[in-house]
């Protein structure tokens, strides 16, 4: 099981890192996913780039 840490910006209320975590869990292969203000530390068989696309209509920039 692979390791992905994603970095983003503009993440300041809690409701947005709830469906940040939301949609991260929901990509197939996603195990777990920790998400904070500045990022998220994913683990499970995932590309990075379904990781950033699952994210791209909550508007979220990830670096």
């Amino acid at each position: 099981m692979a390791q992905i840490s994603l970095t983003f910006e503009g993440v300041d209320d809690a409701e947005l890192i709830n469906r940040i975590t939301t949609a991260l869990m929901m990509v197939e292969g996603v195990e777990s996913a920790e998400v904070g203000r500045h990022g998220a530390d994913v683990e499970g068989r995932v590309r990075r780039e379904a990781l950033i696309e699952a994210l791209a209509s909550l508007k979220v920039k990830v670096r």
